[in-house]
């Protein structure tokens, strides 16, 4: 059909290059072709900015230089950047080119020392020759009682004072960037920038006051001071919204799409549910039951359901999947649960098997372990229709797993798989609903812009008998007294996850601290107590670890970040989080979900390194003060912006280049009415307004929904 899998909003992403306007092929063109970048140059911006020169045009200035101050050199005060008119007295070039090469000028008022490192002699006489007056730029120092200034940022004759820029936008960089290569690069981008037709509507462009798409670029990176830096900033708002607007309009028509894809309608009689229920030694919590309400309701559709279950840790979203599983197969169909690792995709049978035995029903696990006969015969089943219920890992996407009727797939933590992957489960059926899980809690305004073409439903509640958990504030310097504590609770049959330290999202440097931090315990508690786990170890490998920790085998188990979702031990009550202001708070929060599944009161202690910043204390206070985490979700974008949260990347949530959704949720809301309203209004994007419609999503790169626009 050329859809995307519906719930991967990044595969709207995939350019279609062959159908792009003309108007835009100046903007999608390679790095390299714009004036004086050559190959090393491409490659530095590439790895800064992105392929084209579009992404030049999108990095815009995160803060700006004012050389509007033009003191005299008396009065231009120390650390301040400054604009001197002076005249060049004497050059004294070093014998060493190691040692600086000095210039001295002056104003009726003083004298100046330009100091250049590395110089070049000619180059210098040519540009500040000796008796001449020059306008230099730059930071102005004392050194010795005596102003100077190293390398000016600009050296120009007194009679062209335009060539300094009263306001200078600053550009992020990457390593061997200049500030002037990329100022250089970026005006070129601009240049390429064409006047397109408008596509915001008229009226909400008026009452906004917004300018043109072309004039709003060219505001924001000729910013007139730092409030036109600022998220508010009109140039600014008019280019988030049409980002906005973009990623909302091809998660919509990604929707009718998927929505009108013929789906079957799935309806059971409650039997084997009825039987579940009374087997569960609790009952449903409020947003389980409504949760189940509308999945039910959506599998009664001939349409395919698209629905995304959202539940904190703990919160029973198994329990959800099973039942709405249970629907398929009274139905006469079967269901596949997809998990990420084998640990998990075992934990998952645990829950489950117990309880469909008591309803009669068949469960069934395959991962790539599987092999010869034993495989074999589970492929037949499968295929006959024998197993009801499949749980697994990605052996589940292999040609030779065929079922006789799959009905519905849920799959848990759904970001850990890729976009085929998903179309592949999705395509082993006629019409299957996916039901899709994540225990990362999401903010609202996150949600609507990575899940838009979703129906959600959120478990708000946790389970009866979960005993709330201790999380207490330690410094760093009472870590001896947590180890201590920490074998005495391991002699007493407690469990102990410990996380290493997160040193700036270097996996090796986090491997290291995780490797250190286990050989200290081992060397205190002994090889038998001590389990590690990290990123770089192999599946089978980090399972076997898991595995030991899980069953007993070891009392402390160290890992990296790693151990974040999917490990569930109820024997483990203590969770130890090494230089905790280093993560984020949804981290944090997923971390203290590992412990508290059991009966015993659990306790998580946060370390935390040194003096902790004003943010860093606001996060930690937070873990103390709430264990909600729709609640810590929204304080982390609040804190931290949406681009800063950790896991983002990892999750599948679109980083957005323009738009910052901790300060846009308002145009965020705004553009997903309008994409609606456009689509009731203008299904196929043919009017003139859909054209220019349909010229966005192209500049923007949500080419792929192009093609699922019906026509005529």
């Amino acid at each position: 059909m050329g859809v995307r899998c519906p719930f991967v909003p990044t595969a709207l992403c995939r350019p279609s290059s062959a159908v792009r306007p003309e108007t835009l092929f100046g903007l999608f063109a390679p790095m390299q072709s714009l004036p004086g970048i050559g190959p090393r140059l491409a490659k530095l911006l590439e790895k800064s900015c992105g392929a084209h020169v579009v992404d030049l045009i999108w990095r815009l200035p995160r803060e700006v230089v004012d050389r509007r101050f033009r003191p005299k050199i008396v009065d231009a005060p120390d650390g301040k950047i400054a604009t001197l008119a002076v005249t060049v007295d004497k050059h004294d070039a070093p014998s060493d080119r190691k040692r600086p090469y000095r210039i001295t000028a002056h104003d009726e008022t003083g004298f100046l020392t330009l100091v250049f490192f590395n110089a070049d002699k000619r180059y210098l006489m040519r540009e500040l020759p000796i008796g001449e007056a020059r306008l230099v730029s730059g930071r102005v120092e004392y050194y010795r009682d005596q102003r100077q200034m190293a390398h000016p940022d600009f050296i120009t004759p007194v009679d062209r004072p335009e060539a300094i820029p009263a306001i200078e936008p600053v550009y992020p960089l990457t390593a061997g960037l200049t500030p002037k290569v990329m100022t250089k690069a970026i005006r070129a981008a601009l240049d390429r920038a064409p006047d397109l037709p408008e596509w915001q509507d008229p009226a909400f462009l008026k009452a906004r006051g917004w300018p043109a798409w072309r004039e709003a670029l060219l505001q924001a990176h000729a910013p007139d001071g730092p409030a036109a830096l600022e998220p508010a900033a009109t140039a600014r708002q008019r280019l988030a919204f049409d980002e906005l607007l973009a990623s909302q309009l091809a998660l919509a028509i990604v929707r009718a799409s998927a929505k009108r894809a013929p789906g079957q309608s799935i309806e059971g009689d409650g039997r084997l549910c009825e039987s579940v229920l009374r087997a569960l030694p609790f009952a449903l919590t409020g947003s389980q039951t409504a949760a189940l309400s509308e999945i039910r309701a959506d599998m009664a559709e001939p349409a395919r359901m698209l629905r995304l279950l959202q539940g904190d840790v703990g919160s029973g979203k198994t329990v959800v999947a099973l039942l709405t599983m249970l629907t398929a197969v009274e139905a006469g169909g079967q269901a596949a649960l997809l998990a990420p690792t084998e640990i998990l995709s075992r934990q998952h049978l645990e829950t489950i098997a117990p309880l469909a035995e008591a309803a009669g029903v068949s469960v069934a696990m395959l991962t790539g372990r599987d092999k010869g006969k034993a495989r074999a015969d589970l492929l037949d089943r499968l295929g006959s229709g024998e197993i009801d219920i499949l749980i697994g890992t990605h052996a589940i996407f292999q040609q030779s797993v065929d079922f006789k009727n799959l009905m519905v797939a849920v799959v848990d933590e759904q970001h850990r798989f890729g976009v085929h992957q998903r179309l592949a489960l999705a395509n082993k059926g006629r019409g299957v609903d996916l039901l899709v899980m994540t225990a990362t809690p999401i903010p609202r305004t996150l949600m609507l812009s990575a899940y838009g073409d979703l129906d959600v439903s959120r478990l708000t509640d946790k389970p009866p008998g979960r005993k709330p958990i201790d999380t207490r504030l330690i410094g760093n310097d009472r870590l001896e007294e947590v180890i201590a504590g920490v074998g005495r609770a391991a002699q007493s049959g407690a469990q102990v996850y410990w996380v290493s330290p997160l040193v700036e999202e270097s996996e090796a440097l986090d491997l290291a601290a995780a490797e250190e931090r286990a050989a200290h315990l081992t060397h205190r508690f002994g090889e038998d107590a001590v389990a590690l786990v990290h990123g770089r170890m192999k599946a089978a490998e980090k399972d076997a670890a898991m595995a030991r920790f899980a069953e007993g085998g070891a009392q402390i188990l160290v890992a990296t970040t790693v151990i974040e979702v999917g490990v569930d031990v109820p024997n483990a009550t203590i969770m130890v989080i090494e230089h905790a202001e280093r993560f984020g708070l949804a981290q944090l929060h997923q971390l203290r979900g590992r412990i508290g599944r059991g009966e015993k009161p659990s306790t998580c202690l946060l370390v935390y390194g040194g003096r902790l910043g004003q943010a860093a204390e606001r996060r930690l206070r937070m873990m103390r003060e709430t264990e909600d985490g729709f609640r810590i979700a929204e304080e982390d974008l609040r804190l931290r912006g949406a681009g800063e949260l950790l896991g983002v990347r990892q999750s599948g949530l679109p980083v957005f280049k323009l738009a910052d959704l901790a300060q846009h949720g308002d145009l965020l809301a705004a553009a997903r009415d309008d994409a609606r309203l456009i689509l009731e209004r203008d299904p196929a994007l043919q009017s003139a307004r859909g054209a220019a419609l349909r010229v966005l999503l192209y500049l923007f790169e949500r080419d792929a929904v192009v093609s699922t626009l019906r026509s005529g």
